[in-house]
């Protein structure tokens, strides 16, 4: 168990690696507009899998208020969609822990939480936009969203096991 002082610490780390991880993908030329990786969301899922959801939700919070805030775009339309996106996520990857513990491993749970991003952000954009028919390019999203998720999970997966190693957490646990 972390000392309060090495828990506050280690979520700055977090939060810090979050930010640096989405700050370096928006210089990132990508095939598609809209497609990220979604590297940021490592340390958040990480915080999740090693300290629970409120944790996890503070290294979220930082990542897409601070991460608007040096890209330009908060409170523009890409910041309403996206911080949309990770709050519903988070939400369903602590639900998914919660209802169902060890059920999904950290590959697993970030897939899911990146299809449930996925979704959100087409829902919410074409509200937002006024955008009739943007869920038509749904299958072209999940399919972004299953690579990416894949990706960013099997990250977190070996992110958690040297951090578990190195003491902070206890390895990830289903309970959180």
């Amino acid at each position: 168990m972390l000392s309060p002082g090495r828990r506050v610490a280690f979520l700055g780390l977090m939060s810090a690696a979050a930010l640096i991880l989405f700050v370096f993908e928006t210089a990132v030329p990508r095939p598609l507009p809209w497609m990220k990786l979604g590297l940021g969301n490592a340390a958040v899922l990480a915080t999740l899998l090693l300290f629970g959801g409120g944790p996890a939700a503070a290294v979220g919070a930082v990542k897409v208020l601070v991460g608007g805030l040096l890209s330009g775009g908060l409170a523009g339309p890409a910041s309403v969609i996206g911080g949309s996106a990770a709050l519903t996520s988070l939400a369903a990857m602590v639900g998914l822990r919660r209802s169902a513990p060890g059920l999904l491993s950290p590959v697993g749970l970030s897939i899911a939480g990146a299809v449930v991003h996925q979704v959100t952000q087409l829902l919410v954009a074409e509200i937002y936009l006024s955008q009739a028919g943007l869920l038509r390019l749904l299958p072209l999203f999940l399919v972004g969203g299953v690579l990416s998720g894949a990706m960013t999970g099997l990250i977190t997966y070996y992110a958690v096991r040297a951090l578990a190693r190195a003491g902070y957490g206890g390895g990830p646990d289903p309970r959180r």
